[in-house]
């Protein structure tokens, strides 16, 4: 591997910014991309023969007709189904462990995740347990989960998104909340990959203006956070500057006219490639933190939460001069062509918010009180910790109370 080149860590603002370049890339997911691709579903080689549909405990996949068309889709191949209808956003331990159990007693050999991120994260989770038994919080290796091995194959997941932020749809990772402990935490392993994945922006034209915004800024932020971690390769660096500059140019449109196609078939790409960022690289540690927001404050929307730390967490790095050529470069990625300093990161990215209607929002708005960062630095620290090791400089509990009350209103 090339060493790490001078720039790392210093306060140069040059944008010799080259990346490693070893890497490891391995995605099995076989994908269909693009408007119309739902209805090519029937045509495609199916892992079993009863699929357990797995959607979220809202209406919106069943008012605008998508699980109608999935489910006209499976039969027509010829597959049984069974609905499980009760993921929440931030998925639940318990609505987990509860579709595994189910999975088992319907008799499903495979999962279609039909929704957005937290279904298809949930999905990872039923499959474990309706293969393996007991708790989902058995397989967690993060925090106060048990660490148990997935012994035996996990069921088949086929993943049709019907939103674009996540990037769940192609990576081997879903976030799973505890209530009881207050932690937010994957279930991961190349196991759980899924088999097939539809990207169908169609799907996409229903979610509202705000949810579309949440839901890019969740994408953009993949991206961004792995062009700045210490994994960050040339591979990578690839991936997040071509998610990010279709995300941004796009996002604004994606949130103002819903209908329009091509901006909703843009932010997809963005958040496919954000899925493959965090394959051959890595978030960083503002997802740990707004983990902690969300596992305290179920209703917080992810996205909304990365927001919410994103100008106190990365004026942070910025003013400890970790990559300062970096941030450069994500300025002008963003659109600031003639960006310098890294500073023009933040200007680029409080515009974009703003374009985006979301500048707004408050922790205090979700009831966020500052009292709780403590706690929620700690678990953060925990629960989460594996992202801590990707940022490029050690964060302490102190470190991250103090970017929780810089971003707090």
């Amino acid at each position: 591997m090339v060493s790490n080149p001078p720039w790392r860590g210093t306060k140069n603002t040059t944008l010799s910014i080259e990346g490693d370049i070893m890497f490891n890339l391995h995605v099995p997911t076989r994908v269909l991309f693009g408007c119309g691709q739902l209805n090519e579903l029937h045509a495609q080689p199916m892992p079993g023969k009863k699929a357990m549909i797995v959607v979220s405990n809202g209406k919106s996949v069943k008012v605008n007709g998508y699980l109608a068309r999935t489910e006209e889709q499976l039969h027509q191949a010829g597959i049984e189904t069974v609905l499980y209808d009760k993921i929440e956003a931030n998925p639940l331990r318990q609505t987990v462990t509860a579709g595994g159990q189910m999975a088992v007693a319907s008799g499903a050999d495979f999962l279609v995740a039909l929704g957005g991120g937290s279904v298809i994260d949930a999905s990872k989770g039923i499959a474990v347990v309706a293969a393996n038994g007991g708790d989902v919080w058995d397989y967690i290796t993060n925090g106060t989960g048990k660490g148990m091995p997935i012994e035996k194959t996990p069921l088949p997941i086929i993943a049709i998104t019907t939103t674009a932020g996540t990037g769940s749809e192609t990576d081997m990772g879903g976030v799973i909340t505890n209530q009881e402990t207050k932690e937010k935490t994957p279930i991961k392993g190349p196991q759980l990959f899924p088999q097939l994945a539809i990207i169908d922006p169609e799907l996409m034209a229903s979610v509202p203006p705000r949810f579309t915004a949440y839901q890019g800024f969740d994408a953009l932020f993949h991206n961004i956070e792995g062009y700045i971690a210490n994994k960050s390769s040339l591979m990578s660096e690839m991936i997040a500057l071509t998610a990010i500059e279709a995300i941004s140019q796009y996002l604004p449109i994606a949130v103002k006219d819903g209908k329009n196609l091509t901006a909703r078939e843009k932010v997809a790409f963005g958040s496919y490639l954000g899925g493959l960022e965090m394959v051959v690289c890595s978030t960083v540690s503002e997802h740990s933190m707004e983990h902690s927001l969300s596992a305290f404050h179920q209703e917080l929307p992810h996205g909304a939460g990365l927001i919410m730390l994103s100008e106190s967490y990365f004026t942070y790095f910025i003013e400890h001069h970790v990559c300062d050529g970096r941030f450069v470069r994500l300025a002008q990625a963003l659109g600031m062509t003639e960006a310098t300093e890294p500073k023009d990161f933040i200007t680029a990215l409080l515009q974009l918010q703003k374009d985006c209607g979301v500048a707004d929002l408050k922790m205090s708005d979700y009831g966020i009180t500052p009292d709780e960062f403590p706690q929620m630095a700690r678990i953060a620290k925990s629960a989460m910790a594996f992202l801590f090791k990707s940022d490029r400089i050690d964060l302490s509990e102190d470190d991250v109370v103090e970017i929780y009350q810089k971003a707090y209103k």
